[in-house]
């Protein structure tokens, strides 16, 4: 059973470069940390005070954007690789050339396109560092029954994980709805039934339904969609939840040492999704709203007055690694620690199991059968 791991790498910077004052070397961002920090003298120097410092994160009107009347302040260009294996489109510095995909762990050529994107208007920064990540996973991957003793040795050797922000999009919405429905209010009734050929007088439990109409109303605050297809989301999903009252207006510092991913699902589509989890909240409203002891949604016609978004992104340790041919991904939540990835089986050590399970069983069984 062979298996083959990634050489370690060293994580390239994007765009986003801040040289020391002191040697001259890339700062990265120093997760946990309001800060950046120099690895090769130990310098450190404070994130910029800036002008978006202190201030709410704005938010950027839906209709306007979807109708192509989007401020041109609000987009820019920046150099995104796509993966030609899972369509990844990470940013990467110039001076790179080649490298891993972070995702998948397939070997791209960088090159000097241009992606015309909607600037990121806030972010979680980073408060785990690598060391930090590198060990929930490997007391996670430690945990996993059945897998190869290469995934243990995976987690033991410590190999390093790439930091990513992950894109993702927030919506506000005030919506209201007008819905119909109906009512269920449960009343008894006794009527008499023959069981083991007795007469048993029993009560049946009946509802009576009546029509009824009315509204409801709801703010929805930072729906979350996320933006990124390289994943599964079924992951992504499990890393929540977020954070989100801790976000920080966007600034490039927070992206030193780090890279970013491109958004891949669009505007549009992801408000579609949004729009999906306000129809269930709504419904459950409605719900609530009919009262009694059972209810019928019959029609709900929504309208949405103020309607907002942000593209924001939220950092990710990820891991990848192939094995008997096929990569793996794990990600890490990179404020919470929360683990979530793929895994293989040991087909070796499931059989011995079973086997041993089987031995137990008849073990017990002659213990048994001898013991009456």
């Amino acid at each position: 059973m062979s298996e083959t791991y990634l050489e370690d790498k060293p994580t390239p910077a994007d765009e986003h470069r801040f040289p020391c004052d002191q040697c001259g070397a890339d700062l990265r961002f120093d997760p946990g940390q309001d800060q950046l920090i120099c690895d090769h003298c130990g310098n450190t120097h404070p994130i910029s005070q800036g002008p978006w410092r202190g201030g709410s994160l704005a938010e950027l009107d839906f209709r306007a954007a979807v109708s192509g009347d989007m401020p041109e302040a609000e987009i820019e260009e920046t150099r995104v690789v796509s993966c030609p294996n899972c369509g990844a489109q990470t940013e990467y510095d110039e001076t790179v050339h080649s490298a891993e995909c972070p995702f998948c762990a397939t070997p791209v050529v960088t090159d000097t396109g241009l992606h015309r994107h909607i600037k990121p208007k806030g972010l979680l920064p980073f408060a785990l560092d690598e060391r930090a990540a590198r060990g929930t996973m490997s007391d996670w991957l430690g945990s996993l029954w059945f897998a190869p003793n290469g995934l243990k040795d995976y987690a033991r050797k410590g190999r390093s994980l790439s930091g990513i922000y992950v894109p993702y999009w927030t919506f506000d919405a005030d919506t209201k709805s007008a819905y119909t429905g109906q009512r269920g209010t449960h009343y008894y009734e006794t009527k008499t039934v023959v069981r083991d050929g007795k007469r048993q007088q029993v009560r049946v439990r009946k509802t009576k339904w009546r029509g009824v109409s009315g509204r409801v109303a709801r703010f929805f605050d930072d729906v979350l969609v996320l933006g990124s297809r390289s994943l599964p989301k079924r992951y992504t999903d499990a890393l929540e939840p977020w954070d989100l009252s801790a976000m920080e207006p966007y600034q490039p510092e927070y992206l030193a040492g780090f890279r970013a991913e491109g958004y891949q699902v669009e505007l549009e589509d992801a408000f579609k999704e949004a729009r999906e989890v306000m129809d269930r909240v709504i419904h459950r409203d409605v719900k609530f709203d009919i009262g009694g002891d059972a209810q019928r949604v019959g029609t709900v016609d929504t309208k949405i007055g103020t309607l907002t978004f942000k593209h924001v992104l939220l950092p990710v340790w990820m891991a990848a690694y192939k094995y008997r041919g096929k990569t793996y991904r794990f990600v890490v939540n990179g404020r919470t620690g929360r683990v979530q990835g793929e895994r293989p089986y040991s087909a070796i050590k499931i059989a011995i199991a079973v086997i041993l399970g089987l031995i137990l069983a008849g073990f017990v069984g002659f213990v048994i059968a001898n013991s009456q």
